[in-house]
């Protein structure tokens, strides 16, 4: 039996009960296997600690440490990347061991490790357990906001040990600097410090353990020391007698400021040790948030599915200040949260298409602290983050994305400071790199000979950023730079060939370069090609149908890039993946494309894709991610187009229609206010959209508005089994909603 038949055999076992707790619905196994790179492990939503097993060896597939195919684990670490293409993190890797194995492989450095089976793990929102079949060991594993707890149940044996890890180091990440302190026989402290990705990360912690440890065995390097180690490669062994079915709990408190901040998280958050109340505590925890979102659907695979989805859009941004409001600042001091939560982990090349607006209706709480948080990294660094964690920025991707998730924010009426809001919104589009100089020079980023160089992506994505810019000084009175930035925010124009009809890359003469095959992946186009970036004007969608010819030249242009399929010849790259013709929904810049053809009066078609999208590039096994999930993007793109909306332009306040997966949905707002999704005639062959009503009446636009979902409200879709093409109005161009 395959393993992912076997699976879904013990996954479906598992859920056929009666239940009543949404948290039974989650899966967090979903994208461990295949392009995914998720992580099975404990955490919180938004948490610090993402508490989670590590293979011990390297490569693109362990990304996240994990990787459902392997059969081996090398122990438990505190931190980790949701669904990246980018190996780092795994700080304070802890491995319980004993007498029973104790054989050693070159490939995870010769550390501890042992076999597992998939039929003696199990996960859950917040919970993660493992049977070690080698040392028959059972671990589990929860967290707190910044504390992560174990627990092991050891069989009798003289020479159990924990082994705790600061040297260890996978993928990117390498350590520079650790430190363990041996408190006394039940607690440790120390840091870790690091560079990989996050060129300066540093991890501070607390160790607690709910049994004295009988003696110790400290290292630096293989040299073997007293009470304190230093150096880039220490660990501590902690050696234990156990009884048969003996347990030992192991809390491990985190800051990334200094050692005050974690005792702050240990004192706060892990004050006993009873790790079945930590479990249900975080188990509540996601519970809460799941409750948001209640839908109706007897397909279990689907509540699945969403359910997971909507887990997953919540393991980012984390937390990155500690109880104590200190955090690792970007300009590499300890720095102070007055007032708010400092989160990090910002994939906003990713997150800003969907899951950021679909914080703005499900995370009302937070969406304040997450932008006073960008702006904390702002008045830290002189800009906005482009993608950055741990307090690092770590300049992966392009664009300056922070800008539509702050503009987004803003007109949605969240609590900061607009004006320095603006003025760093102002200062990320004029910055002196990121070729942004010559951008603003021509009109356009200059093709190169770099490796990536991804010049037309470049010119579209700041495009599009200005036009964001331009709307916040609009509102605020800034007449003249609004004007500014709104010629900026028509720059894509300028690498439009009429001849080929395609965005091209241009030389600095404006020359268009040779040759050109617009299905290549070349260096001009993010992880894309010139198919995938053709769509991406969402600032201006009537100006790009006009471009490309008119409404039936779109029309049939989108019909191609649908079925114009890679041939078997084709060289495609890891992150091609997805793919339905040309349309690649494994990677973002292909996310909104579907939706498209509601600007022609096609929105059948958008339906058509849509529910294929749905139905065919997700899936309830541990290979259901068709690509990278890309700290909540892929799931957010799912939550919304299974509800029957989505943001094209994600900084507009609109969300254009698509077509519901489910009978019913229900979104419970701030003050108790409910926006249901509702279906009339529903059934399984009744796919297309005939009328939609909002509030009884039936809607003669094809979009709905970010306040009519917040008010509260009832949105009906009458379904058909025949296609309907409305004609209907879309959002204009230079309006927020």
């Amino acid at each position: 039996m395959g393993y992912r038949v076997l699976f879904i055999l013990l996954f479906t076992s598992v859920i056929s009960h009666s239940q009543t707790r949404l948290t039974d619905w989650v899966n967090p196994f979903i994208g461990t296997d295949g392009p995914g790179n998720t992580y099975p492990g404990a955490t919180i939503p938004y948490g610090m600690v993402q508490l989670s097993p590590d293979i011990g060896t390297p490569g693109w597939d362990r990304i996240a440490g994990y990787f459902y195919q392997d059969s081996i684990i090398s122990g438990f670490s505190h931190t980790h990347l949701t669904g990246t293409g980018a190996g780092d993190l795994y700080d304070i890797l802890v491995m319980p061991t004993n007498s029973k194995f104790t054989k050693r492989i070159a490939a995870n450095g010769y550390r501890p490790f042992a076999a597992f089976d998939h039929k003696e793990e199990k996960a859950s929102a917040g919970y993660y357990q493992v049977k070690l079949q080698d040392s028959e060991i059972d671990v589990e594993l929860t967290a707190t906001a910044h504390t992560g707890v174990q627990r092991y149940t050891f069989p009798k044996d003289r020479a159990s040990q924990v082994y705790v890890d600061l040297g260890y180091a996978l993928n990117w990440d390498k350590a520079t600097n650790t430190y363990i302190k041996v408190v006394n026989s039940t607690t440790i402290e120390g840091f870790r410090m690091s560079t990989g990705w996050a060129k300066d990360e540093r991890i501070y912690f607390v160790m607690q353990f709910s049994k004295p440890f009988e003696s110790y065995s400290l290292f630096e390097g293989k040299t073997e020391v007293k009470v304190e180690a230093t150096g880039a490669d220490t660990k501590i062994i902690l050696h234990y007698a156990t009884a048969e079915g003996e347990q030992l709990v192991v809390k491990t408190a985190l800051s990334t400021a200094n050692r005050e901040g974690a005792y702050a998280s240990m004192n706060t958050e892990a004050t006993h040790f009873d790790f079945d109340v930590y479990r249900k505590h975080a188990e509540t925890v996601w519970e809460n948030e799941l409750q948001k979102v209640q839908i109706t659907t007897t397909d279990a695979d689907q509540k699945t599915l969403f359910y997971t989805m909507l887990y997953q859009s919540m393991l980012a941004p984390t937390l990155l200040s500690d109880p104590n409001g200190t955090y690792k600042g970007a300009n590499g001091e300890v720095m102070l949260a007055d007032g708010f939560k400092r989160y990090d982990t910002f994939s906003l090349w990713d997150t800003f298409r969907a899951a950021h607006p679909l914080y703005t209706i499900i995370q009302q709480e937070r969406v304040s602290d997450i932008i006073k948080s960008l702006l904390a990294h702002y008045k830290e660094t002189g800009l906005l983050p482009v993608w950055s964690m741990q307090g690092n920025e770590t300049n992966m991707m392009l664009g300056y994305h922070a800008v539509p998730v702050v503009v987004d924010a803003f007109f949605k009426g969240f609590d900061f400071d607009a004006e320095l809001a603006y003025e760093a919104c102002k200062a990320s589009a004029t910055a002196a790199d990121r070729s942004i100089p010559e951008y603003t020079e021509l009109g356009y980023v200059i093709a190169s000979e770099e490796n990536e160089d991804w010049s037309v992506s470049k010119t579209l994505e700041y495009a599009y950023d200005d036009w964001c810019v331009a709307q916040f000084a609009r509102a605020l009175g800034k007449n003249a730079e609004c004007n500014y930035f709104l010629n900026r925010s028509e720059n894509w124009k300028k690498l439009h060939d009429k001849q080929t009809n395609f965005f091209r890359p241009k030389t600095r003469e404006n020359e268009f370069v040779e040759p050109f095959v617009a299905k290549e992946y070349t260096r001009f186009y993010s992880e894309s090609n010139a198919w995938q970036y053709y769509w991406f004007v969402p600032q201006d969608i009537p100006g790009l149908i006009k471009k490309t010819g008119g409404k039936k030249a779109f029309d049939q242009k989108l019909d191609s890039m649908f079925t114009l399929y890679p041939k078997p010849t084709d060289k495609l790259p890891i992150f091609s993946t997805g793919m339905i013709g040309q349309y690649n929904h494994g990677n973002e810049p292909s996310h909104h494309v579907a939706y498209l053809y509601n600007y022609v009066a096609k929105p059948s078609k958008a339906q058509k894709y849509i529910r294929e999208i749905l139905e065919t590039q997700y899936k309830n096994t541990p290979d259901g991610h068709c690509g990278n999930e890309d700290c909540g993007q892929m799931s957010s793109w799912y939550v919304f187009s299974s509800l029957g909306f989505y943001p094209v332009n994600p900084a507009q306040g609109a969300y254009v229609l698509g077509i519901p997966l489910f009978e019913k949905a229900e979104i419970t707002l701030s003050q108790n206010k409910k926006f249901t999704i509702s279906t009339k005639n529903y059934s399984e062959s009744n796919t297309y959209v005939k009328a939609v009503f909002l509030n009884g009446k039936e809607l003669k636009r094809g979009f709905i508005t970010h306040g009519e979902i917040v008010n509260g409200g009832e949105l009906l879709f009458e379904m058909t089994k025949k296609p309907t093409n409305l004609k209907l109005k879309m959002p204009q161009p230079n309006k927020i909603y």
